[in-house]
């Protein structure tokens, strides 16, 4: 039975394009770890129109058909800041969803590399979907666990896929977990946190979300200066970094999120998610009609938090900050009533956040790889 490409570039492809993975994973796989993100929300990042990624970026989506039954998805994604900021002549290749099938893989990624190729990109890595800065890698292990918000999931063949059609590691991402019945703390880690803490140099505020816009600024500003020097970092744009702030609004916990500063200055920031795929695991990704009440009477039993975003500035690393940020989510998450933590994602070759984790008695549980291959 052939495999019919076909672009996506139809508002009713558009839509076939975006709800194929909440029909492979519940109706195919009968796979019960996928989170389905709100439908609103996968409409929006795909739409050129609504995601101000598109204003510097250029994609192209493609659908895989057999029978005139669809069998899988991918895009090819071209981003001019990637380019100015990284490397020349390299695209993404992100959105990758598909059967557990070589000949649509093969199809699907074959599509993607002539379109890239068509328009000079020499090298191609992903998934990356669409940015860097939102959802990228390919779960390794672990697979029989529901992940937390905004972090990648994928069926246990999908690695296989991608190395059979040529991808090869770039670059593996690490998820650790705290779990409070399991975090003993080292005497060595307390001893650290007590003289951070004694530092008069140093001082730590929560997220003022009466002030959101103004902290916005302040953490626009921290994060481009903090991930700079990161492997795979792409400054926002200030309309990218808008959106994605409005986006994380409704799950920032202001208790657990932290500014800090060295002599008065903002030196670092440390942003903690209530891990609501706790709630999205148990919907369709839609919130009509009984999925607006799952949400809100089920925000309060969320008991398992993600530490998504944390750095500090180059001038003020080694003073001890991280482990700041680290423990005083963990305490203060532990009064609230959380039980687990999640630091992610962390790259492989941060080796002092790493070895801090580690120090810490966090476990590194899940990775994602970024893959790449040359076109």
């Amino acid at each position: 039975m052939s495999i019919q490409i076909v672009q996506a570039n139809t508002r009713a492809l558009h839509k076939k394009f975006v709800m194929f993975p909440y029909h492979l994973y519940r109706k195919i796989l009968k796979n019960k770890y996928w989170a389905p993100p709100l439908i609103i929300s996968a409409m929006e990042i795909l739409d050129p129109k609504k995601y101000p990624f598109y204003q510097h970026a250029e994609m192209e989506k493609f659908l895989a058909f057999r029978n005139d039954e669809i069998v899988g998805r991918i895009a090819g994604i071209i981003d001019s800041q990637y380019h100015k900021y990284r490397e020349k002549d390299v695209g993404y290749v992100g959105f990758f969803e598909a059967i557990n099938d070589p000949e649509v893989a093969g199809a699907l990624f074959e599509a993607a590399r002539e379109w890239l190729s068509s328009r000079g990109m020499k090298k191609a890595i992903g998934p990356i979907s669409p940015t860097t800065n939102h959802i990228l890698g390919c779960l390794q292990n672990d697979f029989t666990g529901v992940p937390v918000i905004q972090v990648p999931y994928n069926p246990d063949y999908y690695p296989g896929l991608w190395e059979a059609n040529g991808f090869s590691k770039e670059k593996d991402h690490l998820a650790f977990v705290s779990r409070k019945e399991e975090l003993a703390l080292s005497d060595k880690i307390k001893r650290i946190v007590k003289l951070v803490r004694s530092n008069k140099r140093i001082q730590l505020r929560p997220v003022n979300m009466k002030k959101y816009h103004a902290e916005i600024m302040l953490a626009k500003e921290l994060y481009n200066k903090a991930w700079i020097n990161n492997s795979d970092f792409v400054p926002w744009t200030d309309a990218e970094f808008d959106y994605m702030a409005n986006d994380i609004k409704f799950v920032i916990i202001p208790e657990l999120s932290f500014f800090a500063y060295v002599d008065g200055k903002p030196a670092g920031l440390s942003v903690a998610f209530k891990n609501f795929n706790e709630i999205f695991v148990k919907m369709n990704g839609r919130l009509l009609p009984t999925g607006i009440f799952k949400l809100l009477f089920g925000a309060k039993k969320i008991t398992s938090i993600r530490l998504a975003i944390m750095g500090v500035i180059p001038e003020y690393r080694r003073m001890g900050l991280d482990a700041l940020f680290v423990f005083e989510t963990y305490e203060r998450g532990t009064s609230l009533g959380y039980t687990s933590s999640e630091n992610s994602l962390v790259l492989e070759d941060n080796y002092e956040l790493v070895n801090m984790l580690n120090n810490w008695g966090s476990k590194p549980y899940r990775t994602y790889r970024v893959y790449c291959r040359d076109l």
